[in-house]
């Protein structure tokens, strides 16, 4: 087989003092295990190589279809990947999926681009990515057990909640802290059916990012509280 070098968005090939210049945008014909290209030399056309015709980039050959045998693959390796997960998941328990924190969000967010690079990269096998997604499990188990024993490891992976209004009256102070603006707060007390601040025994800013309000006539003896109602005035 001849020599092939790439310039400037073409490819040459010379094989028996025959130059035969490929340009990137333009699309060879496959034929049997060779393929033809388009020659500045129309006459001096003849088949190229496979191995030359893999040298041009990828991104250059083809734009909006690759093969058959790809969109089969992603088809297969897909529900193949999907079954995976699920049995992971229900093995592992309900806990891996919540976002009780934002450690448990970070776990989500890398179970879906693990299953996409599953999906679409050719350079991760299904046994990869599986084996990817049950290190993300396993993960996931062990912190959340030793977060319940160690309370190192919990203050590690997990923020404590920060309450942002109480008896009324916004802490400016935790609002800075926690970068929560007033009309964030607002939105959340009218999300949640109230149109006075008075109203609102506490609003907590949660581990998971949420905003929790509790209304005064709900507030009950304040056991669901814990330590965010040691410091009432």
């Amino acid at each position: 087989m001849g020599d092939a070098s790439l310039t400037l968005g073409k490819l040459e090939y010379a094989d028996a003092g025959v130059t035969i210049r490929v340009h990137w945008w333009i699309e060879p014909l496959y034929r049997g295990d060779a393929l033809a290209g388009q020659a500045d030399d129309i006459g001096a056309a003849q088949a190229l190589p496979s191995a030359v015709f893999q040298s041009i980039p990828r991104q250059e050959r083809r734009m909006f279809f690759d093969s058959w045998s790809d969109i089969v693959r992603v088809f297969l390796v897909g529900v193949l990947a999907y079954a995976g997960l699920v049995f992971l998941l229900r093995i592992s328990g309900n806990r891996t999926l919540s976002k009780m924190n934002s450690f448990d969000l970070v776990v989500t967010v890398a179970f879906g681009s693990t299953l996409s690079s599953i999906l679409i990269s050719k350079d991760v096998s299904l046994l990869e990515g599986l084996a990817a997604l049950a290190l993300l499990v396993l993960l996931q188990l062990v912190i959340t057990w030793t977060s319940v024993r160690s309370r190192f490891v919990s203050k590690a992976v997990k923020t404590a909640p920060t309450v942002v209004l109480r008896d009324g009256q916004l802490l400016h102070d935790a609002l800075k802290r926690v970068r929560i603006t007033e009309d964030e707060v607002r939105s959340a007390v009218r999300q949640h059916g109230h149109g006075s601040l008075a109203a609102i025994d506490l609003a907590v800013l949660e581990t998971d990012g949420s905003l929790s309000v509790i209304a005064a006539d709900k507030a009950g003896d304040r056991s669901a509280y814990g330590k965010l109602g040691e410091s009432r005035s």
